[in-house]
């Protein structure tokens, strides 16, 4: 009886510890916010600052506001940035305005911005584009538009 006990406690410490371990992925935990820091868009804005649009990710860069925005065009993006900035928190925050027109049988106009991080980081320390790149554009929407998104027509 002794040895039958003895038994079911091996098999049974046994499973259990199979049933605790991890796999592979407990060794390399996952990165939480990956992004993606290939560029998708450049322009100069009036004082010569390069600026960088890079794909990013769900919570900045094209990859956000392309789709929460409705913002699909480089060149929507660069009608702000070719201007001076409007906004400088200097911290490396820069927002820039823009204003979009749509004439015709319907005429429109929009009002946008383009906000930059113009710095290797980005304030909360999540994000590093690298030695000697600037994070970029992480946001751009519509301000007088039903939740911050830009009509369609922008994007023709």
């Amino acid at each position: 009886m002794r040895k039958i006990i003895a038994l079911a406690a091996t098999v049974l410490s046994t499973a259990a510890l199979l049933g605790t371990a991890t796999p592979a992925q407990g060794l390399h935990p996952a990165i939480p916010n990956p992004w993606d820091r290939r560029v998708k868009c450049k322009s100069t804005d009036d004082d010569g600052r390069k600026i960088v649009t890079r794909y990013g990710n769900a919570d900045f860069g094209w990859n956000h506001f392309t789709h929460r925005h409705n913002i699909k065009k480089c060149s929507i993006l660069d009608a702000a940035l070719r201007d001076k900035v409007d906004r400088n928190d200097g911290h490396g925050r820069l927002e820039y305005d823009g204003v979009a027109i749509r004439t015709g049988g319907r005429p429109a106009q929009v009002k946008f911005v383009v906000i930059v991080q113009y710095t290797r980081k980005t304030k909360d320390g999540k994000y590093d584009a690298g030695r000697g790149e600037k994070i970029g554009v992480i946001n751009a929407f519509c301000r007088n538009q039903p939740n911050n998104k830009c009509p369609a027509w922008m994007n023709q």
